[in-house]
């Protein structure tokens, strides 16, 4: 398995900016990567996608094997040329879309049995097999071990038991992986929000000798605070020399505080799911462009953010699109959002390399306090 270069160019505090190479282009972190859910980030093109700034995408595992089949993407070309992005692709294990989407699941020691949310048809998702869909058949840059997700919350034995299936799941997820030249596999810490299990994890996923780890269990519902506080409870046990990802995550306050405690890797559906719902990120907030008070603002969106929807289309504009149930005006908010989001991750290598992190995160904190996420139980709404 080939493990990519990490190199850090420079640190403030906690935080850290620096370069992870891979065969297709190099990736700067702290890196966003925006979402293809299924071959596409929704209502943007992949041009677009790659003028925002952005260096790597995601690809969805459950999705992609459901439809069109991640045997027919390897036939098509794989799944660069599929979608058309030449640049690295992450791909998901698959393992969130089987607890929070499929009809019915059934776990064991060796995978888990689901049925489609689609169709309803059965398939079985193992270690090996996700390894196989990620990097034989989609071709992925960077694929991830299967792991359990965990409800939020639960109780210590049941996070115990799930993050030593991780574990377990990982050293199978490596094994199937073997020896690669041009692909790497990240791990998974898992241990919901126990210190301990979050330490032992931390520490057995590190040793197990993957390019990359990833803090597992977050985005799940538990809220701004206690994601803050599991990344605390985490980082430290973690080897300088890998890239840290936190999965699923987020709203931009969160994308700050997580990069002050050490993240270098971001992924989330939150700018073009807001897109196509009316809202357009600023750095004073999310504003939604449903409101009455735009339907004469001939504002842009954001004149500092350099992205042609973000300067060239008026809000009364967007606002008669959105209003009016126009697709361009989901397009063009995606395309906003993205830009937005890459924006303020540019922003951020950028002070941390001038020595200014601490800065920056004391005005954005300020600027959006109010849009941190709130916990909620697992049967809520």
């Amino acid at each position: 398995m080939a493990v990519f270069d990490f190199s850090i160019h420079a640190r403030d505090g906690a935080a850290r900016t620096g370069t992870l190479k891979t065969p297709r282009g190099d990736i700067r972190t702290p890196a966003f990567m925006p979402v293809g859910t299924a071959g596409t980030v929704k209502a943007v093109y992949m041009d677009q996608v790659k003028q925002t700034g952005s260096d790597i995408i995601l690809g969805n595992t459950y999705h992609l094997m459901l439809r069109p089949g991640a045997e027919r993407v390897k036939r098509l070309g794989g799944l660069h040329a599929f979608s058309k992005w030449s640049g690295p692709i992450l791909t998901d294990s698959g393992g969130f879309q089987v607890w929070s989407l499929s009809q019915l699941r059934k776990m064991d020691a060796d995978g888990v049995m689901f049925r489609s949310h689609i169709d309803g048809s059965e398939h079985r998702l193992t270690p090996a097999r996700s390894v196989e869909i990620q990097a034989d058949l989609l071709g992925a840059d960077i694929s991830m071990q299967l792991d359990e997700c965990t409800d939020f919350p639960c109780t210590h034995v049941d996070a115990e038991a799930s993050m030593k299936l991780s574990l377990d799941w990982g050293a199978r997820s490596l094994e199937a992986f073997g020896e690669r030249a041009n692909q790497t596999l990240f791990g998974i810490v898992q241990g919901s929000n126990y210190p301990d299990l979050r330490e032992e994890s931390a520490k057995a996923v590190a040793a197990q000798g993957f390019g990359g780890i990833a803090l597992g269990g977050l985005a799940v519902g538990e809220g701004h605070d206690q994601m803050c506080a599991t990344i605390d409870m985490t980082v430290p046990h973690l080897p300088d020399v890998y890239p840290r990802y936190v999965m699923g995550v987020g709203k931009p306050i969160d994308l700050v505080e997580a990069v002050a405690r050490g993240i270098d890797m971001f992924d989330c559906v939150l700018p073009t799911r807001a897109g196509r719902h009316g809202q357009a990120w600023t750095w004073d907030g999310p504003i939604n462009l449903k409101n009455a008070r735009f339907a004469e603002d001939l504002n842009p969106l954001d004149e500092t953010v350099d992205c042609p929807a973000s300067q060239d289309y008026s809000r009364a504009y967007l606002h008669h699109l959105i209003r009016s149930g126009e697709y361009l005006g989901s397009m063009v908010l995606s395309w906003h959002n993205i830009a937005f989001f890459q924006v303020l991750m540019q922003r951020m290598r950028s002070a941390i390399a001038e020595g200014t992190f601490e800065v920056l995160r004391a005005d954005l904190s300020e600027r959006w306090a109010n849009t941190k996420s709130k916990p909620r139980t697992k049967d809520a709404s």
